[in-house]
């Protein structure tokens, strides 16, 4: 039975030109073979398996090839390629850092590098995982890195640059290798497979390419984990998200169109079959932000080639994108973020995300609300007028009291101000109906404050008031910062067209600035006032602050006993020490 071998193994690059989405890295070190501008070390450095030692060995095979063309490639027949491939060069040492990090091993490589080629033009010294070696490795190794003799180069491999001393990396050319794009190794593993004799679904083989996050040796693991899994030899895209246990992105479309349409109850029974699959909470948010994301990209035709999809699904991303709003986009992701946040410190998880999913599902609701037009409003209002002009049914005396006639907007009794500041817009969840319509919803509260254009007001200290309060709840109902409330609950004063605004701290200044623009803006529009300005300082209480330096202390002792600086001045004694 023939022994099976690894595709990461078996189809390792040999040469340059098979080093698969690392051009720039390629293209660099076949012109310093070329014009011989070798360095006497290098550093590889990028995540895992993109290609990092990889090309250290290329570059040690290729670079004392004794038949090397002008298209810098190995020959793979001279007598040093013919070593390199039965592992049994004595020109090319690999260490492997992570377990021989301690100085003797660094002396003992010193030690080595004194003595000349017996073959060939170098003696290539490839250490990899280089970031696990000590500090008094490191130091040990430093004269001999920036040093060495003419035929001894060094390469140095890791995947985290930054533990390197610093000392190391400036004696170093360093190569940063990329992430893999999805596209190449999608196209590597489809000649892989044409190889092997392996049909496959484009979709599949893309998804492992998404899965492994760019690194190819990832990929070709799960690309033979997935043909282990198929008896047939052939990859099914359905097999492949079984296997891997991913998340199929039919699910997000699905969620988000219920989103849009306020169902709440199909939303959370969606939830529940994903939990019922064994998915994460926190991993299904995570999805749900990128799926987001992945819309709002879909938005614009210049930002379209970030969607890192397959074809197919760049297709239904831009059909669901022309559906789904903008602000509803943007508020659900900073919801969703919201909930990605304080999801590890949730008691009940589960419930965490289901509360989540119940505000985006009443996002379209409320952003309806928010954007009733003069037009609406009137149809609105004088729906209410015709029906509060219809008389009521008399009742019989059995039955209870029928419930006060309500007011006509028009002679409804002028509230004061302060009666304003606590109406707010309310929404009831009901998973049971569906959800009223905006206008039923106005009419129902004929004294709910319009959030936008309604008739103008004149500027007034009274008027700047009402409106600031009526932002003010607004701005909590939607969002629920008790920064932002303390914030805009301080007292304001009007000097022409400038708002002047006392605070405590730094941090509620802050925050007045993160929503600055929102209320600029609801303000100028209201009173016709594009010059309208807001000036906030902060006041700070300094009158108990406590002495807290010597002189200070001194200087307060003195001030209670006014003797303590007569004798300090006789005696000739210096406070400050």
């Amino acid at each position: 039975m023939e022994q099976f071998v690894v595709s990461a193994r078996k189809y390792r690059p040999v040469t340059f030109d098979s080093v698969v989405g690392q051009t720039h890295i390629t293209t660099t070190l076949k012109n310093a073979i070329r014009t011989n501008h070798l360095a006497q070390a290098f550093l590889f450095c990028g995540p895992r398996g993109v290609g990092k030692t990889t090309c250290a060995r290329i570059m040690a095979k290729t670079i004392n090839c004794q038949q090397l063309g002008d298209t810098i490639e190995p020959c793979g027949e001279c007598e040093s390629c013919v070593s390199f491939q039965n592992n049994a060069s004595f020109n090319i040492h690999e260490l492997d850092a992570a377990s021989n990090n301690s100085v003797e091993d660094i002396r003992n490589l010193i030690d080595q590098v004194r003595y000349p080629p017996q073959t060939g033009k170098y003696k290539i010294y490839i250490i990899d995982e280089v970031h696990m070696l000590s500090s008094q490795a490191f130091n040990a190794f430093l004269k001999t890195l920036e040093e060495p003799p003419s035929y001894a180069i060094f390469i140095l491999a890791t995947t985290e640059k930054h533990k390197i001393l610093p000392t190391i990396l400036s004696r170093c050319q360093i190569f940063d290798f990329n992430r893999i794009i999805p596209s190449d190794i999608t196209e590597h593993l489809a000649r892989i497979a044409g190889q092997e004799n392996i049909g496959y679904e484009p979709e599949a083989l893309e998804l492992i390419a998404q899965k492994a996050d760019g690194g190819l040796r990832d990929a070709l693991s799960m690309f033979d984990l997935n043909v282990t899994y198929s008896s047939d030899h052939f990859l099914k895209y359905a097999d492949v998200l079984e296997n891997l246990h991913v998340l199929d992105y039919d699910y997000y479309f699905k969620i988000t169109d219920a989103l849009v349409s306020g169902k709440v109850a199909q939303t959370l029974v969606l939830f529940d079959e994903i939990i019922r699959k064994g998915f994460d909470g926190h991993l299904f948010i995570i999805g749900l932000l990128e799926h987001f994301r992945n819309l709002l990209v879909c938005k614009d035709q210049v930002t379209i080639p970030l969607l890192e999809v397959s074809e197919s699904a760049k297709g239904k991303y831009s059909q669901q994108a022309d559906a789904v709003p903008m602000g509803f986009l943007l508020s659900a992701l900073s919801i969703g973020n919201q909930c990605d946040i304080n999801y590890k410190t949730a008691k009940n998880q589960r419930l965490h995300v289901e509360i989540t999913l119940i505000k985006m599902s009443k996002l379209q609701e409320v952003l309806h609300l928010g954007s009733l037009s003069d037009a609406d409003e009137t149809t609105v209002k004088k729906k209410t007028e015709s029906l509060n002009e219809v008389q009521p049914v008399p009742v019989r005396h059995t039955t209870p009291p029928a419930a006060a006639e309500p007011l006509p907007v028009a002679d409804a009794p002028s509230v004061p101000p302060v009666k304003m500041q606590s109406s707010r817009l309310r929404s009831t969840v009901n998973l049971g109906k569906a959800t009223q319509s905006a206008q039923e919803a106005v009419s129902a509260q004929p004294t709910v404050p319009r959030l936008a254009n309604h008739p103008k007001q004149t500027l007034t200290q009274e008027n700047l008031i009402l409106e600031w309060n009526r932002f003010k709840e607004n701005r909590i109902r939607q969002f629920n910062k008790s920064s932002e409330e303390v914030t805009m609950s301080r007292d304001i004063r009007l000097a022409g067209n400038i708002i002047h605004l006392n605070l405590d701290n730094d941090l509620q200044k802050q925050t007045l600035e993160e929503l600055k623009v929102d209320l600029l803006t609801y303000l100028r529009s209201v009173f016709s006032t594009p010059s309208l300005q807001i000036e906030a300082q902060v006041f700070q209480d300094d009158s108990v602050r406590k002495p807290y330096t010597p002189l200070e202390k001194f200087n307060s002792m003195a001030e209670k006993n006014p003797y303590l600086r007569e004798l300090q001045q006789q005696l000739g004694l210096d406070v400050d020490f």
